[in-house]
């Protein structure tokens, strides 16, 4: 494993500097899982709140062009792309974000967010039914680019 690289050889947090990096194609997807009961994921199409999914679909997008604000040392990234999409599984509802850039960092922090803002709201619009909507396995799935090259998720057994 390599060493963490928002310290200073004091030990104090800091934004890495990449002035040096080469900008190249960045891309990280990244996924969350809501699960719900079987009578909250009927409701859905009802919510009295509007849509749940395509709301989440937006909160999400938005969610990962602010990233730099809500997590301290990311790097503010001109965004080429942001998708998030959710599938009704019946356990309740799955979510993929997709980030892309061209850039001198990677987009893995704004495809997360993505995924984690979408679970939320969606938590958000059916807690009127129940509270116990459980937000699992946010992960990144995998990134391509940059310097530490390509990653894709291999599940581990738990």
């Amino acid at each position: 494993m390599s060493k963490l690289s928002h310290y200073d050889s004091a030990g104090r947090a800091q934004m890495v500097d990449v002035s040096d990096k080469v900008a190249t194609k960045r891309e990280a997807e990244a996924t969350a899982m809501v699960e719900m009961s079987a009578e909250v994921l009927a409701a859905l199409p009802t919510n009295p709140k509007g849509n749940p999914l395509e709301v989440a679909r937006f909160a999400g997008i938005q969610a990962a062009k602010r990233t730099a604000e809500l997590i301290p040392m990311c790097h503010p990234l001109p965004l080429t792309f942001v998708d998030v999409v959710t599938e009704t599984r019946p356990t309740g509802i799955f979510i993929r974000a997709t980030a892309a850039t061209t850039g001198r960092t990677g987009v893995e922090m704004e495809a997360m967010v993505a995924a984690s803002i979408a679970a939320l709201t969606i938590y958000d619009m059916c807690k009127a039914m129940d509270k116990g909507i459980v937000i699992r396995e946010v992960v990144l799935e995998r990134k391509s680019g940059g310097k530490s090259g390509d990653y894709r998720r291999t599940p581990r057994n738990t």
